[in-house]
């Protein structure tokens, strides 16, 4: 693994970004939005504001168009296809969104000088062109087959051989990996087969001026709204509603939570609709519907309303590579209690920032988030230590260390 990049560019860069399967323009939450969408918006704009002109690239369900997302950013959606489709059958479209890809690269007023693909379709989809047009590739895998299938829910559908298979591929052949945390440099290099030269260390950041905590009188007109009386607890759990999340576990645990509150923030990923169904019947077959809140997706001023009045947020998640609500709660002043896997170890500070919680018996994870709700002092020293521990680092940050990424991928003579 590379060491941690910190660097300052000489000359602006022509950067494309491509987010196949996803518009970083979508909500979070919502559909396959999620903190995919937050990572590329974020750091594109970090990129523009150091001087880089940056072009993002999706596909559309419908007519392709343009759009300015903020000064030195615009998205391209690509007519790829026709239409909606489910998201296992995307990787049959790869090869017509690069075909798009292509001719918007060659249309383009300059050559780009690099390509950074995010998540495996885009680099199925990316790898090609920039073989064609000379173009350097960046990849970020975001979540791995190799590791999701290590930790599938009950009844759940591994992940197609194909992506399996694709990913192993990809890491062998673009020239370089961002990955976004070291729990994922370790599943790249032990279980994927990436090469460790390659592959750099770029973690994300979060806006801590949009997510802050806020007056006492904002949090309490947030939990009136939600109908959360004051002597109740308030517990948020943020995310596309999928098994891979672990909603399920988080209103498990609310049957040994008699004095809680449990509001779920996010809808269902296409396909995974039953499994929403299914919170609402274990919430009645154990006693505790009139205790659980669905509230959909949010936008972003919503959400940091929501997780600053939160006395604490749970990140109950099979697997994550990293996680970006634990950073956004910690930057709210609230506490996390989340599952002790993946880049969840690295975005939460066991006993500093919050609390890791090994395997899913819900009781564990009761006794667990019951002691922070019990004790307020607690919950004003993890909250005080998360917002301290995020503040750290910003979306600037990652864009620095994004830039020396990509000239470490241009040749010497082009720099």
């Amino acid at each position: 693994m590379r060491p941690e990049p910190y660097g300052i560019p000489d000359e602006p860069l022509r950067i494309a970004l491509v987010s196949m399967h996803t518009s970083p323009a979508d909500r979070p939450g919502k559909g396959d939005a999620g903190g995919l969408n937050v990572l590329v918006l974020e750091s594109a704009r970090a990129l523009a504001r150091r001087g880089n002109h940056v072009d993002i690239f999706t596909r559309s369900a419908g007519a392709a168009h343009t759009q300015a997302l903020a000064p030195g950013v615009t998205l391209f959606a690509l007519a790829t296809g026709g239409g909606a489709v489910r998201k296992h059958e995307l990787p049959n479209l790869a090869d017509a969104f690069g075909t798009e890809l292509e001719r918007a690269a060659l249309a383009a007023s300059d050559s780009y000088d690099v390509v950074h693909a995010h998540y495996w379709l885009s680099g199925l989809a990316a790898l090609p062109v920039s073989l064609s047009l000379g173009i350097p590739i960046v990849q970020t895998f975001h979540t791995l087959a190799e590791e999701k299938n290590r930790r599938l829910a009950d009844g759940e559908r591994p992940e197609p051989e194909r992506r399996v298979l694709t990913e192993r591929y990809l890491a062998g052949e673009v020239d370089a990996i961002a990955a976004v945390s070291r729990a994922e440099v370790d599943v790249l290099c032990d279980g994927v087969g990436a090469s460790a030269e390659r592959v750099w260390l770029v973690p994300p950041a979060v806006d801590t001026v949009l997510f802050q905590p806020g007056p006492v009188r904002a949090r309490a007109e947030v939990r009136s709204r939600l109908g959360v009386r004051i002597d109740e607890g308030l517990i948020v759990c943020v995310g596309r509603v999928q098994p891979l999340k672990g909603q399920d576990l988080a209103v498990r645990m609310l049957e040994h939570l008699p004095g809680a509150v449990l509001v779920i923030a996010g809808e269902s990923t296409p396909g995974d609709e039953r499994f929403l169904e299914s919170l609402h019947d274990i919430a009645r077959s154990i006693g505790v519907e009139g205790r659980v809140r669905h509230i959909g997706s949010l936008g972003r001023p919503e959400l940091a309303r929501l997780l600053d009045a939160a006395d604490v947020v749970v990140v109950p998640s099979r697997s994550e590579s990293f996680g970006l609500v634990p950073l956004e709660a910690a930057a709210s002043g609230t506490p996390v209690v989340a599952s002790r896997v993946g880049g969840l170890v690295e975005s939460v500070v066991d006993g500093e920032t919050g609390v890791l919680v090994d395997g899913r018996d819900p009781q564990e994870w009761a006794e667990a988030v019951g002691t922070v709700l019990g004790d307020v002092d607690l919950q004003v020293e993890l909250g005080l230590a998360g917002r301290r521990v995020v503040t750290r680092r910003d979306w600037q940050d990652v864009a620095h260390e994004l830039e020396t990424v990509y000239r470490s991928t241009i040749p010497a003579q082009l720099r």
